[in-house]
C-alpha cells in the first residue's frame, strides 16, 4: 500500500483526505516514479470544488496534484528514454494520474530528466508553470525579441517563471504586483512594474503586443486597452472558447456553451483587431527538456515561497489558496 492525498467527491475542501491505496499499475509506455516532491498549482484548489468537472475526466476517488519530481523505480516494456534510478520531473496534468502520493504513474512522453543543478523540491516547482509559460508565450503568442508582453501578478507561481522566460525570448515585460514584491519582480527582469495598490495598469501601460491572462475578474477586458492592433491575449483563466472545446473533442453542446461564454470577450477583442484564445497547458516531456536546459544554464531560476511536509499537504493547498505566495508552494514527500 502507499499513502496518497485523494479527492473523494466534488464539493467542499473537506472532501480531500489521506488514504492508503494500492500502488498504481503501469502501462507499457509508462513509468512508476517514487515521488520526492510535488509542486502545487491554483487548479489543485479548483478541481475539488468541481470547477473543471465538465472538462477534466477524473475517476473518483482520484489522487491530487500533477507536478512531480522523483526517481524511476519501474518502467513499462515500451519505455526506452528512461531507466531505473533516473531522476525525472514531469507534469501529469489531465492524464488521470496524481502526484501527491508516495508513487506516481508518469507516461514516458510527459517526463524529462531532472536538471542536474536543481534538487527535487526545485524541480517539482517547475512543470506546470514552465509548460504553461512556454506554450502561451512561445507557441500561442509567438513572442519575438523587442515585443512587449503584459504578465499580471508577477510575483505568483506563473508570473515568476513567465517573466524570466519572456526576458529570455528578448521581450520587454510589464507586470502588476503589490508594494512588497516590486523588488522581486524587477530582479526577475520586469521592465514596467505597476503597484496595483497605487495605480491601475490600464491607465499606465500602452503599446503591448501580448497579454497573459492570469487574474480573475475583469482584468482581461481591461488589458485590451493596453494592446496594439494585431496583438494576442492568451488566457489561462477563461472563459474557455469553442476552439478549446473542439481541440478536446467535446460534443456540440459543450462547443456551443463555450462559444456562448467566450463570445463577449472575443467580440471586444475583435473590435480592436486583437486575437483571444484560452490555453489549458498540456504535458510535454520534450518541452520540459528544453525548459530544463534553461534552468541548468541559470537563465531561469525557480522561485519557491514555502515547502510543506507531505502530512501537511492540505495546509499547503490552503496556504496557496490564500493567494499570497511569492512563487511556488511545494510539498516534500521524501
Amino acid at each position: 500500500m502507499m499513502k496518497a492525498l485523494i479527492l473523494k467527491r466534488y464539493g467542499k475542501s473537506d472532501q480531500l483526505a489521506f488514504a492508503d491505496i494500492s500502488p498504481p499499475v503501469i502501462k507499457p509506455d509508462e513509468m512508476l516514479v517514487q515521488v520526492h516532491a510535488a509542486g502545487l498549482n491554483p487548479i489543485d484548489n479548483m478541481i475539488p470544488k468541481g470547477t473543471f468537472k465538465a472538462i477534466l475526466k477524473l475517476t473518483l476517488p482520484a489522487t491530487m496534484g500533477s507536478d512531480v519530481a522523483g526517481v524511476v523505480v519501474k518502467t513499462g516494456s515500451r519505455v526506452t528514454r528512461f531507466k531505473l534510478g533516473d531522476a525525472v520531473f514531469a507534469s501529469t496534468f489531465d492524464l488521470g494520474t496524481g502526484a501527491l502520493a508516495e508513487f506516481a504513474v508518469v507516461p514516458e512522453s510527459a517526463a524529462s530528466i531532472k536538471p542536474t543543478n536543481l534538487d527535487f523540491v526545485q524541480a517539482a516547482s517547475i512543470p506546470m508553470v514552465g509548460l504553461t509559460s512556454w506554450q502561451a508565450l512561445k507557441e500561442r503568442a509567438n513572442l519575438k525579441s523587442g515585443q512587449k508582453v503584459f504578465i499580471p501578478a508577477g510575483s505568483g507561481g506563473i508570473g515568476t517563471f513567465a517573466i524570466q522566460l519572456a526576458k529570455h525570448l528578448g521581450a520587454k515585460v510589464g507586470t502588476t504586483t503589490s508594494t512588497a514584491n516590486v523588488d522581486l519582480v524587477k530582479r526577475l527582469g520586469a521592465d514596467e512594474v505597476i503597484d496595483y495598490k497605487k495605480q491601475a495598469f490600464e491607465d499606465v501601460l500602452q503599446g503591448y503586443d501580448a497579454v497573459l491572462g492570469t487574474v480573475r475578474g475583469d482584468g482581461i477586458e481591461k488589458s485590451l486597452r493596453i494592446l496594439k492592433p494585431e496583438s494576442k491575449v492568451v488566457s489561462l483563466i477563461g472563459p474557455p472558447d469553442a476552439a478549446f472545446a473542439h481541440a478536446r473533442g467535446m460534443n456540440f453542446l459543450m462547443k456551443f456553451i463555450f462559444w456562448l461564454i467566450s463570445c463577449k470577450i472575443i467580440r471586444q477583442a475583435k473590435k480592436r483587431n486583437i486575437e483571444y484564445s484560452f490555453l489549458f497547458a498540456h504535458p510535454d516531456g520534450q518541452q520540459l527538456g528544453e525548459i530544463g536546459k534553461l534552468l541548468e544554464a541559470g537563465v531561469i531560476q525557480p522561485v519557491i515561497d514555502k515547502i510543506f511536509p507531505f502530512n501537511q499537504a492540505k495546509e499547503a493547498l490552503a496556504y496557496l489558496e490564500a493567494g499570497r505566495a511569492k512563487g511556488k508552494v511545494v510539498v516534500k514527500i521524501i
